[in-house]
């Protein structure tokens, strides 16, 4: 019977703007090589046109696969309870989606610098069938160093670029990618964070950054 191995990867996890992306993708351990010749690496290595173009392909290679888009406020919530936080949030659903496709060995890029700690957490919320049976690895650079996170990533990126710009065209702004080193995000959440207060994430220091600045020149009108 064939070994099934299973990458978990995400994309958006540092935006200001928009969901957070979490792939699960389970491939024959005969199919990984299918992926090499595809071309596929990691989703930061290509462009967006090569991403496309590899996300039906990668579609059609893996045995199966589970999706998350995890929205703003979900994202803000997590941050809000002293039990969790955006690694544990992170772990709890990578875990939840690897659990559900039932994989021989389970690849992970870890979010978090102490990796043992991240390790201890996402096997214990894994289900208890896959955790006594699944080989675990948990790495920094899981991305690059394996094919199928690689893959992973790429369906993460694609599927979470598709979201930004239907959210673009439902409310008419080009708000860029989301991140606060594009300039375009940066004087949408100065001009707009009023208005679409739901496309943020109110946790992040950026958006309470804005929203001082924004009461302080009020302030100052008078």
């Amino acid at each position: 019977m064939s070994k099934i191995i299973a990458g978990i990867d995400e994309a958006g996890r540092g935006p200001v703007l928009g969901p957070l992306v979490m792939v699960a993708i389970a491939v024959k351990e005969e199919d990984v090589k299918k992926l090499e010749w595809l071309g596929v690496k990691d989703s930061k290595l290509l462009s967006s046109q090569v991403r496309e173009e590899l996300f039906e392909r990668i579609h059609e290679i893996a045995h199966n696969f589970r999706v998350e888009v995890i929205e703003p406020d979900a994202i803000d919530l997590s941050l809000t309870e002293e039990s969790s936080n955006l690694n544990w949030l992170e772990a709890e659903t990578s875990a939840r989606l690897v659990s559900e496709l039932n994989p021989d060995k389970i690849i992970v890029d870890c979010p978090s610098i102490n990796i043992p700690a991240y390790t201890e957490y996402f096997a214990n919320k894994l289900s208890e069938g896959v955790r006594s049976n699944a080989e675990l690895v948990v790495e920094h650079k899981a991305d690059m160093n394996y094919i199928v996170v690689a893959a992973a990533s790429v369906v993460a990126k694609v599927i979470r670029d598709r979201y930004i710009e239907k959210i673009k065209a439902e409310i008419g702004v080009d708000f860029g990618s989301g991140y606060m080193s594009d300039p375009k995000t940066k004087e949408f959440l100065d001009t707009y964070h009023e208005k679409y207060p739901h496309l943020f994430r109110r946790k992040w220091k950026s958006y309470e950054t804005a929203v001082v600045k924004k009461a302080q020149k009020s302030l100052g009108e008078f």
